[in-house]
Parts: C-alpha cells; structure tokens; sequence
C-alpha cells in the first residue's frame, strides 16, 4: 500500500504524535513519529536534523532505524554538512537524489561512499524545512539500496506533513527556549540566596530549590508537614495559610501587591522573611488545581554563594582580599573574619585598608552594601556552602 492512502487513524496517529512531541521538551519525545514515518515509508532511518555542527559542537541529530535502534534513539552525532550533496537545495521542496544529480554522480560521491554506503543507505528522501526566526530543520527518510526508490506519492505524502512538522518544530523550540530561560531565571534566584517553593493554593508544595531544600530540612521555622508548607509556630502557621488564601483569592487582580510576613524561628535567629506571589495562568483555564503561586523565603543570616572569581574581577581585589570581603559580606566582625582565614587581626586590618581605597569606600558596611547589591552575587560559586 502506498504511503498516501493511509488510513486515516494511521494519518491521525501519525499527526497526534507530532504535536504531542512538541509539548515536551524532552527530545527523546521525538522518537514516537520518526518511527510512525520509518514504518510508513518502510524507511531504514528516519531523521532530523535540529542543529548543524559548530566547531566543536557536533550538533544534534535525531535518529531512528538501523543500527540505532534502542532505549535511546537521539544520538549526538557529526553532521558532515560540508561534503553532502544535499546542502543549499530549495527550502520546504521535498527531492530525492534522482531531482538534482545522477545517479553515476551519486555512485561516486564522496558523502555515498563514506557515510551512505557504510549505513546502507542509498535511496534519500529530503526536505529542508523552513522555521521563523531558527531558519531550515533538516528531514531525511532513507532506504536501502536493494528496495525501491521513493515514488512521486510518497514525495506527495511527505509534502503534506511540511506544515504539520514546521508548527510542531517552532511549538517545540519556543518552549524548549522558555524552559531554558524559565531555568536561567530559577538559577538566577538561587544565586542570590532566596529559597523558593511552589505551592497550589492548599499550601501543598510542588517544587523547591536548592536552598529551600535546606531551610526546610532544618526545620528552623519551616518545614513540610502532610505535604504541606508548615510555619513551626501556631501564630505564624496561621497567618501563612491566611496570606496563602488571600494570594490565590486576589489573584488576577491588577497591581496586586504580593503577601508578606515574618517567621520566627525556634533557635532564635533572625526571622525568615517570605513573600507569597501567585503565577499568571490562563483566564479561561479550566479545572481545578490550575493556580500555583511561589513562595519566596528569605534567610538573612545565611551564607553569601558570591563567586570569588567574579569578585576579584569587579573590583580588582588580591585572593586574599576577596576572601576578606566576603566573610565581611557574610556578616563576620574584622576579628571573626581574620580567625575564619587563619590572618593575623593586623594582616587584616591591612586587606580591609586596600579594599577600601580600590572600591572607593570608606566603611565596612558600606563595603558589605556594595557586594551585596553588586552582580557578583549572580555568579554562583559551587564551592560555597548554603
């Protein structure tokens, strides 16, 4: 049966799995419909090509068929772009070799005999597929060279999935992007020491940070309980859950102003601060449990997770200098600082006269003030400890 007259459960199918890879960021999703197509055009491989080779970047190739079949079909692989026969042909035209060359010319070429021969790989299908703002995704359906070449019918069938494959490709980048800017902003956050937590609008958390990981395990003010965001203290536990019900009540309304309040901690150290801010979501959503909102917490006597790298390179400051001023930072008198380093109070005093005369500040909480709203908070430092 030729590919075109394919059912139209099988069409369906075929088309489902498309846009269900598009909503997952997960590129292995994509394995679902190369397969659908391997078997639809009793193809050896199916494959796309999501990005070029750059240097030592090797791209990323997508893959089904042949050799790599198995639990992990995407393969990162180099895309030998420079030698196929197949660059630069016109864009969203889905060809075969037969279109644009010879096949003694395709006998003797390079690409045929060093890649396509090896992989059994002799009759090609091609489709250059054009996408806003990312340019051509490249799309490949292959077959041996004992099977026949592929007819003007699946050249038809082929054409008719350009649109579908074009929309799924850029649903796929768009959100591939937003998860990876929605990662760098959640990376952003850590690095400046907040600790946050999802939670639905009963309070129960859904996600956390690092740093709200280690608040919460030590129980010093909050905690979770049956699932649930806890304050240790009756007092505070009520007006947490009051300000969560009035975050998710107000929550659509313009210039809300987020929820706020302080937790008093059982060790007697400065209270957590916490800001309750619900998550934009759809007006026409529908179903219950939609809304989350983050809980922002903020633990004033934790460490600083300042680069010392970054440090050095804002303000021109020695090693040692640097480590000065950031447990300075951290909340330490020059004297607890000196014996944190293992310095001498005078080696000290010496570093502290050097950092204020290359920052340009002349007192010690001036200087702390200046590391603390500096963006080398926003450069994380692995080794530091939360």
């Amino acid at each position: 049966m030729s590919p075109i007259n394919i059912a139209l459960e099988q069409y369906n199918e075929l088309v489902n799995s498309l846009y269900e890879a598009a909503k997952d960021t997960n590129t292995q999703s994509w394995t679902n419909p190369l397969k659908l197509l391997q078997t639809l055009f009793n193809a050896n491989y199916v494959t796309l090509i999501l990005k070029l080779p750059e240097e030592d970047d090797l791209g990323l190739m997508i893959a089904v068929g042949g050799n790599l079949e198995g639990e992990e079909s995407v393969q990162y692989l180099p895309y030998q772009h420079n030698i196929t026969p197949f660059s630069d042909q016109p864009a969203d035209t889905v060809l075969t070799v037969s279109d644009f060359m010879f096949d003694a010319e395709w006998q003797e070429s390079s690409y045929r005999k060093h890649w396509c021969a090896a992989n059994d790989v002799y009759h090609v299908m091609i489709v250059d597929i054009s996408t806003p703002d990312v340019g051509n995704l490249r799309f490949r359906v292959t077959r041996g060279e004992a099977q026949e070449d592929f007819s003007e019918s699946d050249k038809e069938f082929c054409n008719l999935l350009i649109p579908h494959f074009r929309r799924a490709i850029s649903t796929f980048l768009q959100l591939y992007n937003g998860a990876s800017i929605g990662s760098l902003y959640s990376r952003a956050i850590g690095r400046l020491s907040i600790a946050t937590v999802t939670i639905d609008e009963h309070g129960r958390a859904l996600d956390k940070n690092v740093f709200a990981s280690e608040i919460l395990e030590a129980g010093d003010g909050l905690k979770i309980m049956a699932g649930k965001l806890t304050a240790h203290y009756q007092n505070d536990n009520r007006e947490l859950k009051r300000l969560i019900k009035v975050a998710f009540s107000q929550a659509g309304e313009q210039q809300t102003i987020p929820e706020a309040m302080s937790i008093t901690r059982p060790s007697g150290e400065i209270a957590l601060g916490v800001v309750i801010e619900v998550i934009p979501s759809l007006g026409w959503a529908d179903g219950r449990g939609q809304k989350k909102a983050v809980v922002y917490i903020r633990d004033a006597v934790g460490k600083s997770t300042t680069s010392t790298d970054i440090s050095k390179k804002l303000f021109g400051l020695t090693p040692a200098e640097t480590a000065l001023s950031l447990q300075l930072t951290n909340g330490l008198s020059l004297e607890e600082a000196a014996e944190a380093l293992n310095i001498r109070r005078n080696t000290a005093r010496a570093h502290l006269r050097s950092i204020f005369s290359k920052t340009g500040v002349r007192r010690q909480t001036e200087l702390v003030r200046l590391f603390l709203n500096s963006v080398a908070a926003l450069g994380y430092d692995a080794s530091s400890n939360i």
